[in-house]
């Protein structure tokens, strides 16, 4: 029982340090690890123990960004959820990681970051659906659509004037759906 209680205990410390160093490398992308110790509550030995340099706490800063991002595709169940619906709730959901993990998500190009195969192979079988539910116009390119789609998740992210990813999301989405959907589709 010690043991777990224990490893409950790392785990936390863990978590700390990398919400800490989201927030302190967000507002100072060049801070030390000092500063992070500082701001997570810990010693630097500590942060040093468990990420044995800058580039390792950011790699594992992004790795858990990542399966955040998963965890909020997954989460809407977009397979079995209605098109239109899982379109807004996925958007929504990666918009509040994306607006959370900023720099972790950042910290590393597209291709070796959080859009994984297998994320991006989950996301064709989402436009699919879209396609087959009759909300994208006949002969869309899937695969054009989906990486204009994750480029406006990445922009709505960047935007200085909104923080709200509900807001940002219905702006994606009518985005997505006046350039792609079926004419004459509305939603909601």
């Amino acid at each position: 029982m010690e043991k777990r209680a224990r490893r409950a205990d790392s785990e936390r410390t863990a978590q700390a340090i990398l919400e800490a160093a989201e927030r302190v490398l967000s507002d100072n992308p060049s801070a030390t690890m000092e500063q992070i110790a500082e701001a997570a509550g810990v010693s630097r030995t500590t942060v040093h123990r468990r990420f044995a340099s800058r580039e390792a706490l950011v790699d594992a800063m992004t790795l858990w960004a990542t399966q955040q991002f998963q965890n909020a595709l997954a989460s809407v169940r977009p397979d079995v959820t209605p098109p239109l619906v899982a379109l807004y709730q996925v958007t929504a959901n990666v918009l509040r990681v994306k607006l959370r993990w900023g720099f972790a998500m950042n910290a590393h190009p597209a291709e070796e970051g959080v859009l994984t195969p297998d994320v991006v192979a989950q996301c064709d079988v989402f436009f699919r659906r879209l396609a087959e539910s009759g909300a994208l116009r006949p002969g869309v390119d899937l695969v054009w659509a989906r990486r204009v789609y994750c480029a406006l998740i990445h922009e709505a992210a960047q935007d200085q004037d909104s923080d709200d990813p509900d807001a940002l999301a219905t702006r994606v989405v009518d985005t997505v759906l006046g350039g792609f959907g079926k004419p004459g589709l509305t939603v909601g």
